[in-house]
C-alpha cells in the first residue's frame, strides 16, 4: 500500500496531478481543494495517499491531511458513493466542512456536491453520523503528528529505488500549499480541528455522550468561527444546557 509519496509535480489537471519521484510518475487523483493547494510545477510536493485497487484498474489517491484521507475512507464505506463522489463531496466542503456537515446531520450541504443526490447524502449523513465524533477526536490528534512532523527540519534520507540497489536522495518533505493564503487557510483549518478535538475530549470527561457532545461543538465551531478551546466549550455546554 502507498500511503504517502514525495516528489516534483510534474503537471495538474482538473482532478489529477502528476507527481515525478526520481523518475517515475505517479498520477494522483485529487479534491479540487487539494489540487488548488498544491504548489507550482516543477516544486516539490507530498501528499498522503490511497490505493484503490480492482481487477481492472489500480489508481491512487492523494490528500492533503490525514484528516482529509480518513474521510475519504469513511465515505467510500457508504453505498453508493465511490471514489468520484467522494472527492466531489471533499471538494465542496473540505475535510472540516464534511465533518461538522455529517455531525450535525446538514443533508443539504452534503448534496451541494456534484453528483450527489438527496438520498445519497442522506445516506452519507445517516450511516456515517455515529462516527463523526471519533473522526473529529482523530482530527486533534492527527493535526497534532503533522504540526509535529512540519516543524522537523527537512533532511535527505536514503532510500532504496525500486528494482535496484541503488541509493537515492528522497526529496526533502514540503508543504502541499502553494501560496501564504492558502498555507494559512491550511493551518487555520488544522487548529479549528484541534481544538474541536479538544473541546470533544472535555465535553467527553464532564459524561456527555459522543454524539450529543459532538453535535454541540460542531454546532458552536460554526457559530463562532476561529474561538478557542475555552470559549468552544461554554458555548457547546450552553447548547447541551437543558432546554426550559
Amino acid at each position: 500500500m502507498i500511503g504517502k509519496i514525495s516528489g516534483r509535480l510534474e503537471y495538474k489537471t482538473a482532478d489529477h496531478a502528476l507527481i515525478d519521484v526520481r523518475g517515475v510518475g505517479y498520477i494522483v487523483y485529487c479534491s479540487e481543494r487539494t489540487l488548488a493547494g498544491l504548489p507550482a510545477v516543477g516544486e516539490a510536493v507530498a501528499l498522503y495517499t490511497d490505493l484503490l485497487v480492482r481487477e481492472d484498474l489500480l489508481q491512487l489517491y492523494g490528500f492533503a491531511s490525514l484528516f482529509e484521507k480518513e474521510w475519504h475512507r469513511l465515505l467510500m464505506s457508504v453505498q453508493g458513493i465511490g471514489a468520484k463522489a467522494s472527492l466531489a463531496i471533499l471538494s465542496a466542503l473540505g475535510a472540516e466542512g464534511v465533518s461538522r456537515a455529517i455531525t450535525l446531520g446538514d443533508v443539504a450541504a452534503i448534496k451541494v456536491a456534484k453528483g450527489v443526490g438527496p438520498k445519497t447524502a442522506q445516506r452519507v449523513v445517516i450511516e456515517l453520523k455515529d462516527k463523526a465524533p471519533e473522526v473529529m477526536a482523530l482530527g486533534g490528534s492527527l493535526s497534532a503528528a503533522m504540526a509535529g512532523a512540519s516543524d522537523v527540519a527537512p533532511e535527505v534520507e536514503d532510500a532504496a529505488a525500486p528494482g535496484s540497489d541503488e541509493v537515492i536522495e528522497e526529496p526533502a518533505r514540503a508543504p502541499v500549499m502553494s501560496s501564504g493564503a492558502s498555507a494559512a487557510s491550511g493551518a487555520a483549518a488544522a487548529a479549528s480541528m484541534s481544538v474541536q478535538a479538544d473541546a470533544l475530549s472535555a465535553l467527553g470527561n464532564l459524561g456527555y455522550g459522543p454524539a450529543d457532545a459532538a453535535t454541540a461543538v460542531a454546532q458552536a465551531a460554526s457559530d463562532m468561527p476561529g474561538a478557542d478551546t475555552a470559549a468552544l466549550i461554554r458555548a457547546a455546554l450552553k447548547l447541551l444546557a437543558p432546554k426550559g
